[in-house]
């Protein structure tokens, strides 16, 4: 495949338009830009991230003199600007002189630690380091982090990314398995998988790293990334960032002004031990590996109207080797599984079907969205509930911008997961990667609402109050996911969650952060005699940091 993707980059980069280089998921330009959007200022199309810095910086040039933007979108705007300079001058075939600057503003005014340009190669530097404390649960928590961020262009051929970064964690009441949480899991050191290890710390490292090479029409990218599909601030239903970064080709299309592609390929981790070839070692210990486990996934996004977008896909998990039918975009994976199956369960794979809809400004500042998802489905049984096997979820949310207030934004999401959504009875398909779920952080049989309120006080300090409510089930059996009838939602003790929170950030300079958040959770555990037993948990956090 690899080899596949060098001869792709060769042959396309006879016609080749504009480099690309993703920019990560967690940067604020993408609420910026989806928050103009939403205002009916730009047309965007976010529903596959990471978006590309020359995506970005089209839209933000088509921003540039549109009414209907407020002072303060007017200064956001400038500011990402700076950031975006060489992208600009990509799209409007500036010539640029050759420039080197250590610990200096590049010639878009931006301050960087190194950047070099000239007409054949750009490279961007950007240190990374952090520091957060705070109590949880009223015991002291620290987290450090450092590394180092760059990207850049060569010719008008490749772009390329590099993100490194180490952590720490020390305290008595860290989180070392961060699995009912939205935070990404780790995989780390503890003293859990490493002897004479302290119990109150925790050390972790994630690398990501991509090449592209782009066309007029489309791109294809080699990377180790995350990705995010659909929409909602609470969590997505699809693909998040809740698992760890995982390699993985992508493929994307522009078809049309009104129609798009995207297609993914990934290297799962299975956490899945292969019985079949574990040997003795020379000091004695058993020497092992994982089962291979992958994900292929495409997604076909259509345009109707201006503000309406309508996306359509599927993915499918399997394991063991690499199957060609998978490495094929506009194969139908669900037939391609029954053909490699021949329909026997035990030698299936995991499919699942996905729509999401998206409505931004056809009420004034208003984004209406929902996400689907199928696991599995019984359409001649749906309402039966004898013979039903409806293992699906569903997201709807909505959000108002600059009503009545400018540069307040609300928000109000519903968020529902059946029994057995994202399981599996084989245990190398199920929707994880490295035990964590790529779907929405909170798992099955279970239901969301959340809603928050944010606002931008000036350019780069912005404040969010939020809240959800949170009730879940217990685990299901998955040897008896093929059982009927299946269990009802919510079945088994219930465990109910409410939570409060404020976040407060500044971005002083480009990446340069101060922040300060404060959480309380509470927690009701039903008891095997119907009674609900409650405790609370409040953290409280102060960060200063430099790259995201």
């Amino acid at each position: 495949m690899i080899r596949t993707f060098f001869i792709l980059m060769v042959v396309c980069s006879l016609r080749m338009s504009a480099q690309v280089v993703y920019e990560p998921l967690h940067r604020d330009i993408y609420n910026f830009l989806a928050g103009l959007s939403q205002k009916g200022i730009i047309e965007y199309n976010d529903q596959v991230k990471p978006l590309s810095r020359i995506y970005i910086a089209q839209k933000l040039i088509e921003a540039t003199g549109q009414t209907g933007l407020t002072p303060l979108d007017k200064e956001e705007l400038e500011f990402y600007k700076k950031d975006f300079f060489n992208e600009i001058g990509f799209l409007k075939e500036e010539k640029r002189e050759k420039k080197i600057n250590i610990v200096e503003k590049d010639q878009g005014e931006r301050l960087r630690l190194f950047s070099y340009s000239d007409d054949k190669f750009k490279l961007n530097v950007s240190p990374i380091f952090g520091v957060k404390a705070g109590l949880r649960d009223e015991k002291k928590l620290t987290h450090f982090w450092n590394g180092i961020y760059f990207y850049g262009y060569i010719n008008d051929f490749l772009g390329f990314s590099f993100d490194f970064r180490d952590n720490t964690e020390s305290g008595e009441t860290i989180d070392k398995l961060k699995q009912f949480t939205p935070a990404t899991g780790v995989n780390a050191k503890t003293s859990r998988n490493i002897v004479n290890y302290s119990n109150n710390k925790m050390e972790y490292s994630e690398a990501k790293t991509s090449i592209s090479a782009n066309w007029s029409w489309g791109n294809i990218t080699v990377g180790k990334e995350f990705f995010g599909w659909g929409y909602g601030e609470g969590g997505k239903l699809v693909l998040s960032s809740k698992a760890p970064s995982f390699p993985f080709v992508r493929l994307d299309l522009d078809l049309a002004d009104w129609l798009s592609f995207n297609y993914i390929h990934a290297w799962l981790s299975s956490d899945v031990v292969d019985s079949s070839d574990i040997y003795i070692a020379s000091d004695g210990r058993e020497r092992f590996h994982f089962r291979e486990k992958y994900l292929a996934a495409h997604t076909l996004t259509i345009i109707p109207t201006e503000g309406l977008n309508v996306s359509l896909g599927e993915s499918i998990v399997y394991s063991d080797k690499i199957e060609a039918l998978y490495l094929m975009p506009f194969m139908f994976f669900r037939l391609a599984d029954h053909y490699l199956s021949r329909h026997y369960n035990g030698a299936g794979s995991n499919a699942q079907l996905f729509a999401s809809i998206s409505s931004r400004n056809q009420l004034q500042n208003t984004h209406l969205y929902g996400t689907l998802f199928i696991d599995e489905i019984t359409l001649n049984n749906v309402f039966n509930p004898k013979k039903q096997r409806n293992h699906f979820g569903f997201s709807l949310g909505a959000s108002t911008i600059d009503l009545p207030v400018d540069n307040l934004k609300f928000t109000l999401e519903f968020t529902k997961v059946y029994p057995y959504v994202y399981s599996h009875f084989i245990r190398t398909t199920t929707y994880q990667s490295a035990s964590y779920t790529l779907g929405h952080w909170m798992g099955s049989n279970a239901d969301q609402v959340y809603a928050s309120l944010n606002y931008r006080f000036l350019r780069g300090l912005k404040a969010t109050l939020w809240g959800q409510y949170i009730r879940k089930g217990e685990p299901e059996d998955e040897s008896k996911q093929q059982e009927l009838p299946q269990p009802p939602f919510l079945f088994g003790l219930r465990t109910n969650y409410s939570y409060f929170g404020l976040s407060v950030s500044y971005e002083f300079i480009h990446e340069f952060f101060i922040r300060a958040d404060f959480q309380i959770m509470k927690t009701s555990t039903e008891q095997a005699d119907k009674i609900f037993k409650n405790s609370n948990l409040t953290e409280a956090y102060f960060s200063v940091y430099y790259g995201l």
